[in-house]
């Protein structure tokens, strides 16, 4: 098998996990959820279940070394092989790509065009926004079209000279530039409030920090920043390397993701205070506010705006590539097709519902592709990042910590575990992870029936 160099697949992984929840998302949330208690409650369960859980996923493909569904197969006793279905939970990741490469589509779109010349007020920035979405058929397909294309060819070329090579130049890249941007930042007058704003510990915010809806916050950015679920980490792991150190692996990608999402927190609030927009912009911060608040610096704020879209879309495509990759290789061992073959098979069938989501938001046919006021981006991005994304991390932990007898998961993890942190950690993968994901499972479902969904955010 094709494997990744140590380096490589933590930077793999690494790229899968930061995208929007990263990079917006945690920022904030933080900030709207105690801030500094937030950031250190976040932290915690971080490093105490979501190191965990990233472990015991990484154990089954690092094993089985094979597709998410022969992993699973593997691993299990000769009495439970029908446990192997659990690995369907990979088709979550091209339906999550259909509606993802969109989202990304519009980053490029902004990238390429608004950075350029960027709205100076709310209306008219509003008008750029609601126009592509709303209208922009042609400019929402040539993004998404575009994102699927490369997403393809770079997964075509296999784990060395594609999915690794591509993470070894941009996940760098990323960090990079966000550095540079952070220390900008840094310079100015605002600075102060947005650390604060960020970082800011104090006896109320750990009160607020406390709250069940903040508890449930943390625990789903926790389980979604980590691409738990759909089976990227299974099929990444399935071709790392035999001895990788996978506490040290899972170590780096949490902290990795964590000091990214901070530095993209402070860089963007700061540029907010600057000129006193507002925090509480939902998803449209990215795409309506912070232009506008950007426009104030004349020609510095269009190269700070194509900087920071550049970032984001080098970590939207990352996550993109991870998507596919898992499908790629299950439709490549199962079926006996080529890689190149499978991979532009699966992108046929993503572009096909891509298109049937683009029609359902931006042409007449949005009132026969909607259910009950829901578009059809919406129901596609519930079922599959909150069912299927869910459903498929409860099945892993429940396969970890009940199914897999407890002897082989100590001599897997003998290398890199001491005996008093195995009993730690297969504690936190029998009752604790399971306990967690049921009530994610159970808050998202709650949560789609009001009007908090990612797509109506972005019009708040």
């Amino acid at each position: 098998m094709n494997n990744f160099s140590k380096i490589g697949f933590i930077l793999a992984a690494l790229g899968s996990s930061i995208g929007l929840g990263h990079i917006w998302r945690f920022p904030y949330i933080a900030g709207e959820n105690g801030g500094g208690a937030f950031v250190l409650f976040y932290l915690f369960l971080a490093l105490f279940v979501g190191i965990a859980m990233l472990i015991g996923e990484m154990l089954i493909g690092n094993k089985g070394k094979a597709n998410a569904f022969k992993s699973y197969e593997a691993l299990a006793p000769s009495s439970c092989k029908k446990w192997k279905y659990a690995g369907l939970s990979l088709i979550g990741g091209p339906i999550i790509l259909s509606f993802y490469a969109i989202v990304l589509g519009w980053v490029f779109y902004y990238l390429c065009k608004v950075s350029f010349s960027l709205p100076t007020d709310m209306e008219s920035s509003n008008a750029i926004f609601t126009h592509l979405y709303t209208q922009g058929f042609l400019e929402q397909n040539l993004g998404f079209i575009f994102v699927m294309l490369v997403s393809g060819w770079v997964i075509s070329r296999g784990v060395k000279k594609g999915i690794e090579m591509l993470n070894l130049i941009l996940t760098p890249l990323l960090f990079i530039i966000f550095f540079g941007l952070l220390l900008y930042a840094m310079s100015m007058e605002s600075f102060p409030k947005a650390l604060n704003f960020m970082l800011s510990f104090d006896i109320e915010g750990v009160k607020k920090a406390l709250q069940p809806d903040v508890f449930i916050n943390s625990l789903g950015q926790v389980f979604f920043s980590l691409s738990l679920g759909v089976g990227i980490i299974i099929t990444y792991a399935a071709s790392s390397q035999d001895n990788q150190n996978l506490l040290k692996s899972a170590l780096w990608i949490v902290l990795s993701g964590v000091v990214i999402a901070i530095m993209a927190g402070l860089m963007i609030f700061t540029f907010v205070y600057e000129y006193d927009g507002a925090v509480g912009e939902g998803v449209g911060l990215i795409f309506k506010t912070l232009p506008v608040m950007l426009s104030h610096l004349g020609i510095l704020g269009n190269v700070i705006a194509f900087l920071f879209l550049l970032a984001f879309s080098f970590a939207g495509i990352t996550s993109a590539i991870s998507l596919l990759e898992p499908a790629v290789m299950y439709v490549s061992e199962s079926l006996g097709w080529s890689r190149a073959r499978a991979t532009w098979s699966i992108v046929l069938a993503t572009l096909a519902l891509g298109e049937l989501i683009i029609a359902s938001i931006c042409t007449p046919l949005s009132e026969i592709l909607s259910f009950k006021g829901k578009s059809l981006m919406d129901i596609v991005e519930f079922l599959s990042a909150n069912i299927i994304m869910t459903l498929g991390g409860l099945l892993a932990v429940i396969f970890i910590g009940w199914v897999v007898p407890k002897g082989n998961l100590r001599n897997f993890t003998q290398s890199f575990f001491t005996p008093a942190m195995f009993a730690l950690w297969y504690g936190i993968m029998r009752y604790i992870a399971p306990f967690i994901t049921i009530v994610i499972l159970i808050a998202m479902c709650a949560k789609f029936f009001s009007d908090e969904n990612l797509i109506q955010l972005l019009f708040d």
